[in-house]
């Protein structure tokens, strides 16, 4: 059975749970066989409390935007009903899992940790692991894989959902091994045999060299990937 997949991000009034910052929105989007579904849950919440101005300058929200908002406890079951068996992915999951198992227990002392409902998937651990010493911020991969057709103005809780979930495909569609094709049926190459290659006939082998004009259009080419994906390109370092 495929997992069910929920990309999920918030805003706040400010960074430090700590410090007594409450979450302000919720944006939640469910991925089902590697497709974005319509079904998904978004909510503005009343804090309570002052939202930071340099919170605001992120994501553009005012205290009086919420005025008639519901608090946390109002929307808690309608959420974790949402989110039940499911696993999260969160662009720095800790961040955003912080402050909602605090908006839960300050809720109800009854409510489980959001660990205790899904299972999470840290989608900044994984781009860490498959690009290290490169920005892997949302903002950053978005542009790495060319993922277009969104206002950044400032930033939401459900637009970067949305985002991360193209991202999250991205990050997580490559093949892990390579197959050949023939007939329209797969092999694999973990079966194929490997047999000693004859010395003599690698010696009678004719190179053929590439063309200066061959060598300038490859350049060319890597330097378009590069350029598109902000990347070193494997090849350039043979």
């Amino acid at each position: 059975m495929a997992k069910k997949y929920i990309v999920l991000d918030t805003e706040t009034t400010g960074l430090e749970v700590k410090a007594g910052h409450r979450v302000i929105e919720i944006g939640a989007v469910l991925v089902n066989d590697r497709k974005k579904s319509e079904d998904h849950f978004h909510t503005y919440l009343n804090p309570s409390r002052l939202i930071d101005e340099e919170a605001t300058k992120v994501h553009g929200i005012n205290n009086s935007d919420l005025e008639d908002s519901p608090s946390f406890d109002e929307i808690a079951e309608e959420f974790i009903e949402f989110i039940d068996g499911s696993t999260l992915v969160i662009h720095n999951a800790p961040f955003d899992i912080g402050f909602l198992n605090n908006e839960l227990q300050m809720a109800s002392s009854s409510y489980p940790k959001i660990e205790e409902i899904c299972e999470v998937e840290d989608s900044l651990l994984i781009a860490r692991d498959k690009y290290p010493g490169q920005r892997n911020s949302l903002d950053a991969l978005a542009q790495r894989f060319d993922v277009t057709g969104y206002d950044r103005t400032f930033h939401g809780a459900l637009l970067d959902a949305n985002i991360l979930s193209d991202v999250f495909m991205h990050l997580t569609g490559g093949q892990s091994k390579f197959e050949f094709m023939t007939n329209g049926n797969s092999i694999n190459t973990d079966k194929i045999k490997h047999t000693e290659v004859d010395e003599q006939l690698l010696k009678n082998l004719k190179i053929v060299n590439a063309s200066k004009t061959e060598i300038d259009s490859h350049e060319g080419k890597l330097s378009e990937i590069e350029n598109k994906y902000k990347i070193d390109t494997i090849w350039r370092k043979f």
